[in-house]
């Protein structure tokens, strides 16, 4: 039975999580299993590399389902993406490795948080607003205490339900970007609400009302103060899942604010970084803004047109 991988990115303001659920069928899971059912004629299961939260959005998560039916790449692309909404959009597809696991074969996950230091109309449902003056180089300094293996319970939501709150942080940083301050971590894996509790403790740093060295003191015994300063989820983007053998940190992909110049790849800078041994930054890359067609596709399979049922979207 063919195991296909797809990279997806989807505006996750509308939905409750990538998970499927019981309750509601309002997950990003749920409608990629309906538009592959529908595609391949039985039930999908989905399976996704990171557990987004609800209003988390993804630039590059990646999924994997089985499914009788032997379709090429670009068919399963187009096919899906025919069936789903706007706010979601299969990248690529492929088939992998029969033994390939989205979640369990993942070696690491990045994520990207956007504080915005400006008010802004079309941006709103994807940066978090802070009126505040914000110290990024505070900010930075900060953040660069999170790297290392640390005890994130403080930073956690329900630490007593985790198998275990331990986390390795390979690299977390600041960068200022336009009118932006972004917050970058790659870990191994997540907690529940770990990155916006991490994003709102640093606000507080950055807003002066807390100092840098506390860090070090949250991490070493719990406390419930990160919980009072999470961040809201609109700003926060599941940015790339590693696998072994992946090539040393790709493009990261950034969404540009809709009929504006996007500054380029030197406008950006690092304030702080921290690396524990891991590979090199990305290039930053443009990517539309939600909902905007994209401006090329790949070719059809030789011998044959791409479908265009009536009513259907693109990739």
């Amino acid at each position: 039975m063919p195991n296909y991988k797809l990279t997806v990115e989807y505006d996750g303001t509308r939905y409750r999580g990538w998970q499927t659920q019981k309750n509601t069928d309002r997950t990003v899971a749920a409608v990629l299993e309906r538009a592959a059912s529908g595609l391949f004629g039985e039930p999908v299961r989905m399976t996704g590399a990171g557990r987004t939260d609800a209003g988390v959005h993804a630039l590059a998560q990646v999924a994997n389902f089985r499914a009788a039916r032997r379709l090429a790449g670009i068919e399963v692309q187009y096919g899906i993406n025919d069936a789903l909404p706007s706010d979601v959009n299969v990248l690529s597809a492929e088939e992998a490795d029969p033994a390939f696991h989205a979640r369990h074969d993942a070696v690491s996950r990045e994520y990207e948080y956007r504080i915005s230091r400006v008010r802004t109309a079309f941006e709103k449902p994807f940066v978090w607003w802070v009126r505040d003056a914000l110290d990024a180089g505070a900010m930075g300094e900060a953040a660069a205490r999170f790297a290392g293996d640390h005890d994130f319970s403080s930073f956690c939501e329900n630490p007593a339900g985790q198998t275990s709150t331990r986390v390795r942080v390979e690299r977390c940083e600041v960068v200022e970007q336009g009118s932006k301050i972004l917050l970058r971590v790659a870990a191994s894996h997540f907690l529940w609400k770990m990155i916006r509790r991490m994003t709102g403790t640093l606000v507080e740093v950055g807003r002066g009302k807390l100092p840098g060295d506390a860090i070090p003191a949250l991490l070493a015994r719990p406390s419930r103060e990160p919980a009072r300063w999470t961040a809201p989820p609109s700003g926060l983007f599941l940015a790339r899942v590693v696998y072994s053998g992946t090539a040393s940190r790709p493009d990261a992909r950034t969404i540009a604010r809709p009929n504006a110049r996007t500054a380029s790849r030197s406008d950006a800078r690092t304030v702080a970084r921290s690396d524990a041994p891991t590979a090199s930054r990305p290039d930053a890359r443009i990517a539309a803004r939600p909902n905007a067609r994209i401006a090329s596709r790949p070719k059809p399979p030789a011998g044959r047109g791409p479908r265009r049922p009536p009513g259907g979207h693109r990739p």
